[in-house]
């Protein structure tokens, strides 16, 4: 367990179980990741027997080798425990640089940095992924690298959620090109995001809860949004605690009736 402990941040492309596999085999055009083969432990191959089918079908469909091992094989390669049995051995994805090309009309984006690990990463992709979020943009370096790990975490929506790098002030200077409303999470000189409509389209920038966002790209927003709270509190949420509430909360504010 130790080991597993020291090894969960390090870069992996192993995906774990089959709702992260499912997520690879059905990525959209401009996810480049492949499965290079499937092991899976031999001893699920009653219990887990359409699973096994499906992805013998896909190995022959797409040329990937599909092999039975024993479980301790599985264990050692895997870092979660929630894999079901069945592993992917699969390639790097491309994340692209972001270009003004990427950016669809009257939409929501997400900027996003500050986020403390590879497990909060996947749950904040995988709440921006329910909003309705049409892409995530994040600095070059972002935990992607885990991509196993936020796979897992995501339940998938990491490999189905359209991804871009590219430093903020160059996000924010390619969605204001597009027409996009620029709001930034803060406090100082903010409104609360409940007492203003934002419709689309808008980027929210979330920055982390230590550094947040610098003073300077704050002066680039067209408004600073704050989250209100139920009680006296001095702390800041998560960071990707608040991406989840505000992306939210636009998705209910942008319901069509």
């Amino acid at each position: 367990m130790i080991q597993k402990e020291t090894t969960k941040f390090t870069a992996s492309t192993v995906f774990e179980g089959m709702t992260s596999i499912s997520a690879v085999l059905n990525s959209p055009l401009g996810n480049d990741r492949k499965i290079e083969s499937v092991w899976v432990d031999q001893a699920k191959k009653k219990s887990k027997a359409s699973e096994i089918g499906f992805l013998l079908a896909k190995s022959k469909e797409l040329g990937f080798p599909v092999n039975f091992v024993e479980q301790e094989k599985i264990d050692e390669l895997s870092i979660g425990n929630t894999h079901g049995g069945i592993l992917a051995f699969c390639t790097e994805r491309t994340i692209p640089r972001l270009s003004i090309n990427d950016i669809v009309a009257e939409s929501l984006y997400v900027y996003l940095e500050g986020i403390e690990d590879p497990y909060n990463f996947g749950y904040t992709l995988r709440s921006l992924y329910a909003a309705g979020v049409s892409g995530v943009v994040m600095p070059l370096r972002n935990w992607m690298t885990a991509a196993g790990v936020v796979a897992r975490a995501s339940a998938g929506a990491s490999e189905l959620m359209p991804l871009y790098t590219a430093d903020t002030e160059t996000a924010i200077e390619l969605f204001r090109a597009s027409g996009y409303q620029i709001l930034c999470a803060g406090i100082r000189d903010s409104v609360s995001i409940y007492e203003k409509e934002f419709r689309y389209p808008v980027l929210l920038v979330i920055g982390g809860e230590k550094r947040g966002i610098s003073r300077n790209l704050l002066k680039k927003a067209d408004q600073i949004v704050r989250i209100e709270y139920g009680r006296a509190f001095r702390g800041s949420l998560s960071a990707a605690s608040a991406a989840t509430v505000m992306a939210f909360e636009l998705f209910r504010q942008n319901l069509k009736p």
